[in-house]
């Protein structure tokens, strides 16, 4: 069933290519003499960006952004005019074979001969062998030319290599940067937290173990309530550098963990068939640990929902609140997960209109 929604969902990207490539072809040649101007370039670009949906391709990745030509597009429309007609006629044919079998058995179904032919094993034999070849071919050629017009935009409209490699150099430069600045940020928030929450309410503990010393014993209790309090504190900045239990229990039952400690009610969904990678999964806990954390400090949110999931190659995390709204993609809990993701290849988006809900989504790729 999913060979044949996908075989369907080829043979309309073909056949919508076709009369797109005509349409294109007119509007090349009817656009020609007006080329230089800034609204044709426009229109331009945008057709080249239809196509690149028609063929599954992200037009960002391609560099179709708005406000941004340099002529490739006029000569991609130009060049994938014939790789459209081609289409064509490949569905022509493609239509054609199925009209002749609708015929045929039209015709024998009813008695009636085909072409002065009655039905017989061996034309029976004959006619099913070369209808399955003819198929065969029809539907490698529908393949070829979805093949070749993704292989034309990639070529003519993505950047050349040295290009490419370049911007790579360039986005694995910032993410190294912004990896070490996350670091850097962590370590001096949990220096906080252990200057500020723990190192302060061991002194106080020492305080009380000094006035139970000189003769206090009814402050035993106190004492040991600081204590337990104490190593709450500690468990949650140890948690905080890096969740042990990730390791031995996984990520459903760390995850879990975030929303039996968090203050507003969580709803954690993780559906993973098999572990991602032990990186993959580290950056997803702390997606969602972040998250459930600033949810809870500045969302005014009565329920969170945590969704885990596998698309394809790729960890699909989503963490929404009904909060407020306005969360702030450049405050630095929010900007290092965004670095956290980047260095692994991610994408990452915070989207929080005021008056809410917040979704945060992750998308971590592990194939």
């Amino acid at each position: 069933m999913r060979l044949a929604a996908r075989g369907l969902r080829l043979l309309g990207a073909v056949v919508l290519g076709t009369v797109t490539a005509l349409l294109d072809l007119v509007f090349v040649l009817v656009a020609l003499p007006f080329a230089g101007r800034p609204g044709v370039r426009e229109v331009t670009r945008r057709l080249a960006a239809l196509e690149a949906r028609r063929l599954r391709l992200d037009p960002a990745d391609l560099g179709l952004t708005a406000g941004h030509t340099d002529g490739r597009e006029l000569r991609y429309l130009v060049a994938r005019a014939p790789v459209g007609v081609l289409g064509g006629l490949v569905v022509f044919l493609l239509g054609c074979g199925v009209g002749a079998v609708v015929v045929l058995a039209w015709s024998w179904g009813r008695g009636l001969p085909f072409d002065g032919m009655l039905p017989s094993l061996p034309l029976l034999a004959y006619f099913c062998l070369v209808g399955l070849v003819l198929l065969f071919l029809d539907l490698s050629g529908l393949v070829g030319v979805h093949a070749l017009e993704q292989r034309l935009a990639l070529r003519m409209l993505g950047p050349d290599p040295s290009e490419a490699l370049l911007r790579r150099i360039t986005e694995l430069t910032e993410s190294r940067a912004g990896v070490l600045a996350a670091v850097d940020s962590e370590r001096r928030r949990i220096e906080r937290d252990l200057h500020d929450g723990l190192q302060q309410r061991l002194v106080a503990l020492s305080m009380l173990v000094g006035r139970v010393r000189r003769g206090r014993p009814e402050l035993l209790e106190q004492v040991h309530e600081q204590a337990q309090q104490a190593l709450v504190e500690l468990r949650e900045v140890a948690w905080r550098v890096y969740p042990s239990g990730l390791d031995s229990l996984g990520l459903a039952d760390a995850l879990a963990g975030v929303a039996e400690r968090s203050s507003i009610p969580v709803t954690v969904v993780c559906d993973l068939s098999a572990r991602p990678p032990a990186a993959v999964e580290t950056a997803a806990y702390f997606v969602v640990s972040e998250a459930v954390t600033n949810a809870a400090k500045h969302s005014r949110a009565a329920g969170i929902t945590v969704e885990v999931c596998k698309r394809d190659t790729m960890v699909i995390v989503r963490v929404q609140d009904d909060g407020v709204g306005g969360a702030d993609a450049a405050s630095s809990g929010l900007s290092g997960l965004a670095q956290r993701v980047a260095a692994l290849d991610g994408r990452f988006t915070v989207t929080s209109p005021y008056g809410g809900p917040t979704l945060i989504e992750a998308e971590l790729p592990c194939g």
